[in-house]
């Protein structure tokens, strides 16, 4: 069995084993959405391995590149998302094979550590190949006034609305980036032309996005079972103008959308709320940070988030 590098080329191939192993499923798997997320991805190409055998790629396993920051040291990193054996090949030990040799190449490369929320089913194997858990991640719930959702209302359209300058929105971002800084809390770095990609160009999610220059947001409704979730996976602002555009713009969507409940990574101010360690846990594999930081990244408080930063897509 051969273990390569995968280039833009083994799309078409590697999109064939992702079907045949994990079916079409509620993700949809397109060469142009591969293209979206390991090519066209603002960090950077993603990290891709691919096993095979019989001169045909059986096996595949996808580290996204990601950005972090904590005060002035910025951190090269992956996340893993896309992994696949496909049915012919299974029980061979080719995701551990994969992810071995993608692990020794990130060192080399000189990359800092891999993050993700692994399921159940696949946790037990990610800490025996030395990931370590972080925690479950902290989610604030802010329940809908009843008066707004007993009322009729449309299907929900998704909007992109950017009333901006993007000379000053450019500087909002720079601000907001060197604010994180200055605090001991690792972050990761925005732009736009990564808001751009993460949620206003994104083939595997529609977002509702309002902006100016005072403010970003990026929400989107999560349904359930039996009741309707606001999800807040992007926030942007600096000041209390910004932050009152921002809660106005909560406040509409709230009131005309059919939803039950907001969720967000940071707490709404002045809004009841419940808060927890509610979400999927967060997983690091350490590559080449020393040991004190790695202390430091295995504390959840250390980690400032957005839902939008860990949501896997």
């Amino acid at each position: 069995m051969i273990i390569r590098e995968g280039t833009s080329s083994d799309t078409k191939e590697i999109i064939s084993v992702l079907k045949a192993s994990l079916g079409e499923s509620k993700l949809p798997k397109t060469e142009e959405i591969w293209q979206f997320k390991h090519f066209d991805n603002p960090f950077g190409k993603s990290l891709i391995l691919l096993a095979e055998e019989d001169d045909k790629i059986v096996g595949v396993r996808a580290f996204m590149r990601w950005q972090w920051q904590m005060g002035n040291k910025v951190f090269s990193a992956y996340r893993a998302v896309d992994t696949a054996t496909h049915p012919n090949y299974q029980g061979k030990g080719i995701f551990k094979n994969l992810t071995l040799r993608a692990l020794e190449i990130a060192k080399e490369n000189g990359d800092h550590f891999i993050f993700n929320t692994p399921n159940s089913q696949s946790l037990p194997g990610y800490i025996k190949m030395d990931w370590k858990k972080v925690n479950k991640l902290k989610v604030h719930l802010a329940p809908v006034n009843p008066i707004n959702f007993i009322r009729s209302k449309k299907d929900h359209q998704y909007v992109i609305q950017k009333n901006r300058n993007e000379s000053s929105f450019d500087e909002l971002v720079r601000n907001f980036n060197a604010i994180n800084a200055s605090r001991p809390e690792l972050f990761s770095v925005k732009s736009s032309e990564y808001l751009a990609w993460r949620y206003e160009n994104n083939p595997l999610q529609k977002y509702d996005v309002r902006s100016d220059d005072d403010f970003y947001l990026a929400t989107y409704i999560k349904k359930h079972k039996k009741f309707n979730e606001l999800r807040i996976v992007e926030q942007i602002y600096i000041d209390k103008k910004g932050l009152k555009k921002l809660n106005d713009e909560i406040k509409l969507l709230t009131k005309n959308l059919n939803v039950h409940v907001i969720t967000n990574s940071k707490k709404l101010p002045n809004i009841l709320q419940l808060s927890g360690n509610l979400g999927p846990i967060l997983t690091l594999r350490n590559l080449n940070f020393d040991i004190d930081m790695n202390d430091e990244l295995l504390d959840l408080k250390n980690w400032n988030y957005t839902i939008g930063d860990l949501e896997l897509f």
